[in-house]
């Protein structure tokens, strides 16, 4: 389809800042073709954005969406005991079909809060990719890696990812190498997988430093912290992406800020299991590339950047006492221009040659008006209610609300089903 998008405040890019703009927006082959008027508008289908804002689709840099059925299903607990006897157990139970349906479940919850991209790492190769195909989302997926050796025990499941790649790679879904952590894979093993990536010239993602237990035990069983460790195995480059990064110090922001490595730093999941905050500051101040990610709805209880948006910023002005910390201007970056930099990809703007992902925000709704910042109001007022449709790759996903390519009620139904299966 193409599109002529009319009478919208669309957020172009001006001197490196988000401005909302009156103008319009051309849309072909999966991209926006121009912004501003063509001479010719023949054969494009008018889309009356008055009213709305138009802003860049949301990228959320970190989640697990088979493990959406999982919200409210583990809370109150601490981080040993959510993950090793509460979600764990449940996964090692999961069908394939059944991550299917949770993976629908939580693009659905996705797209319905704005965001058009995400990057997951799980368990269930084939289901996981096929769901996002069929919920038309944009997608940077990782069946999650362990072992001591990818020749021994950790074969089958790199079997699996390089198979999955081979079958499902498209514009829309794209892999990673996504080895679990420094606690599930042996040393030989992370390197092993960092050689293969750079040799497939493919990202890989791991969660890092996310606790104060990973921490310990990596200060003693090799004597460095977890950023250290990674390092010391040729592990970091400009294309690791890095879940979490709670606990560093300013020694381990430096090597990451080396090492190009980006940081997707994910406040409500790490406060929800009260393993602390990520120095987002420190980070940025040292240029290292951070996003913001949500992890999954197991640990968050919600995929929803808007409400990771604000608890991010005030969280950030609280423990740094300045309110001048991780603003509006800043965050909203940290879920456009900073994902699109750590997947070199021509997503998170709008502007001519980029891929037509976009959000439209009906500016009417209670809680965005009066919008006398616009920006600001995206981070401090939204919740994404607000959210009326959703343009993926050049094509409505959620038009009006409604949603173009997923059957709803037949969602829900499943996603219920699953969770009174296995919780």
């Amino acid at each position: 389809m193409k599109y002529k998008i009319v009478g919208g405040t669309v957020f172009l890019i001006q001197n490196d800042l988000f401005v909302p703009v009156e103008t319009d927006l051309y849309v072909a082959d999966g991209k926006i073709v121009k912004v501003g008027a063509l001479p010719s508008d023949e054969g494009y289908e008018k889309v009356d954005a008055k009213g709305l804002f138009v802003i860049p689709g949301l990228i959320n840099m970190h989640t697990h969406a088979y493990m959406s059925f999982m919200r409210g299903y583990a809370d109150d607990r601490s981080f040993d005991d959510w993950l090793f006897r509460r979600v764990m157990p449940v996964e090692d139970k999961m069908t394939g079909e059944d991550a299917y349906w949770s993976t629908l479940f939580g693009c659905m919850e996705m797209i319905s809060t704005g965001t058009t991209a995400f990057t997951d790492m799980h368990m269930f190769a084939g289901y996981v990719p096929r769901a996002v195909q069929d919920a038309g989302m944009r997608a940077y997926l990782g069946r999650g890696l362990v072992g001591t050796d990818i020749t021994g025990d950790g074969a089958s499941r790199l079997k699996e990812a390089l198979a999955e790649r081979d079958e499902y790679t498209s514009d829309r879904v794209k892999f990673l190498l996504a080895p679990h952590a420094i606690y599930t894979c042996s040393s030989k093993f992370l390197t092993q997988v960092a050689e293969l990536a750079a040799s497939l010239g493919v990202p890989k993602q791991i969660h890092l430093a996310e606790s104060d237990f990973e921490h310990a035990e990596c200060v003693k069983q090799h004597g460095v912290s977890p950023v250290e460790y990674l390092s010391s195995l040729g592990f970091l480059d400009d294309k690791t992406i890095l879940a979490h990064c709670v606990k560093v110090s300013d020694k381990d922001i430096n090597l990451l800020a080396e090492s190009g490595a980006h940081v997707v730093t994910n406040p409500a999941s790490n406060a929800k299991l009260g393993n602390g905050f990520a120095p987002v500051p420190k980070m940025l101040a040292r240029g290292v590339n951070v996003c913001l990610g949500t992890d999954g709805a197991a640990s968050n209880n919600t995929q929803n950047l808007f409400h990771e948006m604000t608890f991010f910023s005030l969280l950030q002005k609280a423990v740094t006492a300045s309110p001048l910390t991780a603003s509006a201007q800043e965050v909203l970056r940290m879920v456009t221009l900073a994902p699109a930099r750590a997947l070199g990809e021509n997503v998170g703007r709008i502007e001519e040659g980029a891929l037509a992902d976009l959000t439209f925000l009906d500016k009417s709704a209670l809680s965005l008006f009066p919008a006398n910042d616009p920006v600001a109001s995206l981070v401090y007022s939204a919740n994404g209610s607000e959210v009326d449709s959703v343009m993926i790759g050049g094509e409505f996903v959620m038009r009006k609300k409604e949603f173009t390519k997923i059957d709803r009620e037949k969602v829900l139904y499943e996603a219920d089903r699953i969770a009174k299966k296995y919780l």
